[in-house]
C-alpha cells in the first residue's frame, strides 16, 4: 500500500546557524510522498542563500514579513494538499526515517488521527542526549495540568482532523500556540503514543520557549480556562487548578497533594487514554497495543 503524502512546513527568521541542519534532516528522510515548504519571515542574517542552496529539492518557499511562527505556518499549510501533516521549526531536525514511522502508522492504522513519538531531546551541536518515556495522553489531564507538553517535532495529524479543528494556528500569540492547536484536536481525536523516535526539540541558548517559559505558561493557562468554559466538566477542573494553587506552596500538603492527587490524575487510566501503538517485526506493521 502507498505510504501517504506528508505535508511539511517550516517557519523560519533569522536562523542561519541552524536551519541548514533542519532542511538536511528533511531531505534525508528520502520519503517518497513528500510535500515540503520553507516560509520565512524576512530574515536579513543569510538565512535565504542556505534556503536557496536546496530550492531545487523541496516544494517551495516564500519570504516576506508576518506575525510570527504560526502566522507563517498559517500560510505554509495554506500551500499544502498532503493527507498528513506536521511542521519542523527552523532548529529543530527529524530523527533517521522519522517520516516512515509516521507514514506508517497512517497507513496501516486508518482509525488513527493524531500521533506523537517518543520526546527526545538533541543538544546546541545537534546530538541526541535525551530520550524520554512513551507518555500517555488525555484531554482531561491535559486541562488539569498534569500533562501538557506534547512535544510539537514528532506530532502529526490527519488533514480530517486539522480541517475540523479549524484549519488554522491562532497566528495572534508569538509563543505556546502550539497548545492551543492541541486543545483544539482533543476536541475531536485522541492522541496515541508511537513507540518509535519521529522528532525532536534542540535546546540552544536562542530558544524562545526556553527563554520565555513563564510567558509559555501563561499561554497555556488562558488556552485551558478559554476551554473550561465550555468543557462539560469544566467547573470540577477549575475547583482541582484552584485547590493545586493553594496547596503547592505548603511543603508538607504539597507532597501528598502530588503524590496521591496528581500522581493518580497522571497514572490512573482513563477513558480518553489513547494506547500505545507499537511496530510489530513479525508483519512489518504498526498496530495498537492494547491496555
Amino acid at each position: 500500500m502507498t505510504l501517504p503524502r506528508i505535508s511539511l512546513v517550516t517557519p523560519v527568521f533569522n536562523s542561519a546557524k541552524y536551519i541548514e541542519q533542519t532542511i538536511q534532516s528533511v531531505l534525508a528522510q528520502n520519503y517518497p510522498n513528500l510535500e515540503y515548504f520553507i516560509i520565512d519571515g524576512g530574515s536579513t542574517d543569510g538565512t535565504l542563500d542556505i534556503i536557496r542552496k536546496y530550492e531545487s529539492q523541496i516544494s517551495g518557499w516564500l519570504s516576506e514579513p508576518d506575525k510570527g511562527m504560526y502566522d507563517a505556518l498559517n500560510k505554509g499549510f495554506a500551500r499544502t494538499s498532503g493527507e498528513v501533516m506536521g511542521w519542523i521549526s527552523a532548529t529543530d531536525q527529524l530523527h533517521t526515517g522519522g517520516l516512515a514511522v509516521v507514514g506508517s502508522v497512517f497507513r496501516d492504522l486508518p482509525e488513527v488521527e493524531w500521533i506523537t513519538g517518543r520526546p527526545t531531546l538533541f543538544n546546541e551541536e545537534g546530538m541526541t542526549v535525551e530520550i524520554g518515556n512513551i507518555p500517555r495522553w488525555s484531554r482531561m489531564r491535559v486541562l488539569a495540568g498534569a500533562n501538557r507538553y506534547i512535544e510539537q517535532e514528532s506530532t502529526f495529524w490527519r488533514r480530517s482532523l486539522w480541517e475540523k479543528a479549524g484549519s488554522r494556528t491562532d497566528s495572534s500569540c508569538r509563543n505556546g500556540a502550539d497548545f492551543e492547536l492541541w486543545v483544539r484536536f482533543f476536541r475531536h481525536a485522541k492522541l496515541y503514543p508511537v513507540d518509535a523516535l519521529i522528532g525532536s526539540f534542540r535546546a540552544h541558548s536562542d530558544s524562545l520557549g526556553l527563554t520565555n517559559m513563564d510567558e509559555v505558561h501563561r499561554t497555556h493557562d488562558a488556552y485551558i480556562q478559554a476551554e473550561l468554559d465550555t468543557a462539560p466538566w469544566g467547573k470540577s477542573i477549575r475547583l482541582f487548578r484552584g485547590a493545586n494553587r493553594i496547596i503547592q506552596p505548603i511543603p508538607v500538603a504539597r507532597w501528598f497533594w502530588n503524590r496521591f492527587v496528581i500522581g493518580g490524575l497522571y497514572h490512573a487510566r482513563a477513558r480518553d487514554w489513547a494506547p500505545v501503538i507499537k511496530y510489530n517485526r513479525t508483519d512489518g506493521k504498526f498496530s495498537i497495543v492494547a491496555d
